[in-house]
């Protein structure tokens, strides 16, 4: 991609991002709830497509500082995404949320509407993996070394090998003779059974070539037929599996692209300090002397307009910053006078409350605790931590790069002038607070000369005991293992089995096609099954962006625990490994196989969880993993399961959460193929996201099927009815399909697909073998997931809605009735 076309991209991302600043504007002012949800739909759409534009954009650009700039846009854009996605949980009381009618008014696909995973996170993602070598290294090549271990045979081996292969043959040639002569006998018996020929020999001939002739016409049409098809590119091509040529030339453009943008990272990096150097060389003491003489002025206005030198500003009020914003000396003095006033009325508030009675002190720690359980102080509806970010880059892309014509910068290097106007502004701050401190002391020997000393003993002291009271409260948690190194602590998980590495699975390569009747069905009062679409976009949302991104999960709405309930096979694990690929995460197995035996005891139990903890925060991101997440909670143990202790981090999974801070991307996952086992109440509040993950639909079952086949090295021709296939298949989980196919193509299959195409029946009896999801089961999951605490909000805000509906139908009832 050339410069001009990325930079097209981004002109086209930026101007987007303009207008769906503009309909944020215009949500405020509606006030009809249902249309409000629709724009907010249709906002969270246009969110996603910028920032798809955008990543790519910022894959490839070049020039420095406008990358710097994205780069900022992108984590607020992704955290304005999912608010809208926590308000469209909220308000529609469901983890998903179908907006097919509303891509439908934008003329939207699914695929333009893929919640983007940015190409930088791959990049991060591998730089990681890289980094963590030093510590991880014996684990993330593991297999190459059991791979370069496998010893040789053996002589006797060899010779064993040869010989069975050898036998093999010959047992094949003998088989493939004695069918050669067992046909032929066949045939001389078939021919010795025919009635004697009566036909004259010119209409022998003339039958025989006209069968011949349509046999050779109708070949030849379908090769003309699969030609066509060829040409007009309706059939895949027989080399489809490899990549062409310019798509081989496009991926070493981009490799090139990105060699050149750590290049021009690296240049700008390097040139930073030489043009601060040159900024406080060049601007430094006229800045200091102009500050200084303002500084001068005001002190001289304030004396001779109240008769006394004012007090300095504070740091933390701004300093001299307050100073020359356009008011009097007057204006400035009471401003400082009345700050002084609030002080001492807030002093006078705080004394007051301290000796309020003990009941209020306990309503008080009721209520704070209310609050940390509900997440703080409630945000108004609509408030947004990301905004003033992305009205600040739109601002600065308006007023900097909009207009600017770097045509003439070829080689896409930094803006040394962009860059100095910049540095200068972090050198005023700096130069600022040094002249600050200069003029304190200057004000404090004017004081001393003219006033004598009206400064207040008292104001340090009772700083320095607040100070000691603050330093005192503060309390540091034990750590257990405060002599030992990471290295030490990964060695000991990797040796119990706790830290594991995780297979290389993208999340691209959990298959599920789109709902596209999903907002048809709920308006007609019925409840919709998410496809794997929405499964897909959920993890892309709650685990993959936050993990991946430190600014983006310190702001945006955090999942600190997530559940994955769903039957065997329909992909929980593929989504756990798919999330560690993407962002590299360290993975943790919790799960209750795993840890049964290993330090036992309540003081082992608390070293493991700690070690895990610690090593989790300092190799973040990381994933804590239970397996079968209900053997936790359950409410009887039973005999099988006695030997595991299951229920052993039932009470100190809520300790684990609660020592996981916002700057902590160490994510809580469960995945349970028996949710309904468990005891509802500790599991729902241990994980705050339950998210179920339903069997294949059919349109989803359609793109597996063709998938999986295309991935085993099978053929899909007309001869294979895979949308008969996909009707059959219900009920099956995509692991059965997968299972059903690994059985199927077969490697000596794969070799007769040239005579004996794929068909729907080959698959039949595989499936056949396996056992589905059956009706009962099915209905216990649904039955549960009506029991979470989602869906029973969601189905008493719909009793409330009938209820009030039923009122109102009575009361115009009523009406009627009294007019008649």
């Amino acid at each position: 991609m050339a410069h001009s076309t990325a930079k097209q991209l981004w002109r086209a991302a930026q101007s987007g991002l303009d207008e769906v600043l503009q309909g944020e504007a215009a949500t405020q002012e509606t006030e009809d709830a249902a249309e409000l949800l629709r724009m907010r739909d249709a906002l969270f759409l246009k969110y996603v497509r910028i920032v798809q534009a955008l990543q790519e954009a910022q894959d490839q650009l070049v020039q420095p500082q406008k990358r710097r700039l994205v780069e900022r846009l992108l984590p607020a854009l992704m955290g304005r995404v999912l608010e809208l996605r926590r308000m469209q949980v909220e308000n529609g009381m469901s983890e998903f949320r179908f907006m097919d009618h509303v891509m439908q008014d934008l003329k939207l696909t699914p695929s333009n509407v893929e919640i983007p995973i940015p190409k930088y996170f791959t990049r991060e993602a591998e730089r990681v993996h890289e980094e963590r070598k030093v510590y991880l290294g014996k684990l993330l090549q593991e297999d190459e070394l059991l791979k370069a271990e496998e010893p040789l045979p053996t002589a006797e081996e060899a010779v064993r090998i040869v010989q069975v292969a050898e036998r093999g043959r010959q047992g094949r040639l003998r088989a493939s003779i004695m069918r050669n002569i067992w046909r032929e006998e066949q045939r001389e018996r078939r021919r010795k059974q025919l009635p004697p020929v009566t036909m004259e020999p010119d209409t022998a001939a003339t039958l025989i070539q006209k069968m011949w002739r349509g046999h050779h016409q109708r070949k030849e049409t379908l090769q003309e037929r699969a030609e066509e098809f060829k040409f007009i590119e309706m059939v895949p091509a027989v080399d489809m599996d490899k990549p062409a040529a310019a798509v081989l030339l496009a991926e070493e453009a981009q490799e090139r692209m990105h060699a050149l943008q750590e290049q021009r990272w690296a240049e700008y990096l390097q040139d930073q300090p030489r043009i601060r150097q040159l900024v406080i060389q060049t601007e430094g003491p006229d800045l200091k002397e102009n500050l200084k003489e303002e500084i001068h002025k005001w002190f001289i206005e304030c004396y001779n307009a109240t008769g006394k030198f004012p007090d300095y500003p504070s740091v933390e009020q701004g300093g001299s910053d307050i100073l020359f914003i356009k008011k009097t000396p007057e204006q400035l003095v009471q401003e400082i006078a009345a700050e002084a006033e609030e002080k001492e009325r807030l002093a006078a508030k705080k004394a007051a409350k301290k000796l309020a009675a003990t009941q209020e002190k306990k309503d008080k720690k009721e209520k704070k605790k209310k609050k940390k359980k509900k997440g703080g102080e409630p945000k108004p509806d609509g408030y947004s931590e990301f905004m003033a970010d992305l009205t600040e880059g739109q601002q600065t892309y308006q007023m900097v790069w909009k207009q600017k014509d770097d045509s003439t910068n070829l080689m896409q290097r930094h803006e040394v002038e962009l860059e100095k106007e910049e540095t200068r502004l972090e050198v005023e701050k700096e130069i600022r607070l040094q002249v600050d401190e200069l003029m304190r002391e200057e004000l404090k020997n004017l004081r001393m000369a003219i006033e004598r000393d009206f400064s207040d003993p008292t104001k340090h002291k009772t700083r320095a005991k607040k100070k000691g009271k603050e330093k005192a409260t503060k309390k540091k948690d034990k750590d257990l293992t405060a002599n030992r190194t990471l290295s030490s602590l990964c060695d000991e998980l990797m040796e119990q089995g706790l830290l594991k590495a995780a297979p290389h699975v993208r999340l691209a390569s959990f298959l599920g096609d789109f709902s596209y009747l999903g907002s048809t069905l709920r308006e007609a009062d019925l409840d919709p099954q998410p496809s794997l679409y929405d499964i897909r976009q959920i993890i892309a949302m709650y685990a993959v962006l936050p993990l991946g991104s430190q600014a983006l999960h310190q702001r945006a709405p955090a999942v600190r625990s997530m559940l994955l309930a769903g039957p065997l096979g329909v992909g929980k694990k593929t989504l756990l490994h798919s999330i560690c690929t993407e962002t590299s995460a360290t993975l943790f197995d919790l799960s209750a196989a795993n840890i049964a035996g290993k330090y036992p005891g309540k003081a082992g139990l608390q070293l493991m969880l700690h070690m895990v903890l610690k090593v989790a925060k300092l190799l973040q991101p990381s994933v804590l993993w239970i397996d079968n997440a209900e053997k936790t909670f359950l409410r009887r143990v039973s005999k099988e399961d006695r030997p595991l202790e299951p229920r052993r981090l039932r009470r100190e999974l809520p300790r684990v959460l609660r020592q996981v801070g916002p700057d902590d991307r160490v994510l809580l996952l469960g995945t349970s193929r028996r949710p309904f086992d468990a005891d509802p109440r500790p599991l729902f509040k241990v994980y705050e996201r339950i998210v179920p993950v339903p069997r294949a639909d059919y349109a989803s079952r359609l793109l597996i099927w063709r998938k999986l086949i295309e991935q085993h090295g099978g053929l899909v021709s007309d001869a294979l009815d895979l949308s008969s296939l996909a009707k059959i298949s219900d009920g099956y989980t995509p692991g059965h399909l997968a299972q059903a196919v690994r059985a199927v193509l077969t490697e000596q299959r794969l070799l007769q697909q040239a005579e004996r195409p794929l068909a729907a029946h080959n698959f039949i009896h595989a499936l056949s073998t396996i056992e589905p999801v059956y009706e009962q089961e099915d209905a216990a999951f649904k039955t549960w997931i009506a029991k979470t605490p989602l869906m029973r909000k969601a189905l008493k805000a719909r009793r409330e809605r009938e209820a009030a509906e039923r009122a109102a139908e009575e009361a115009a009832e009523k009406e009627r009735k009294r007019r008649r």
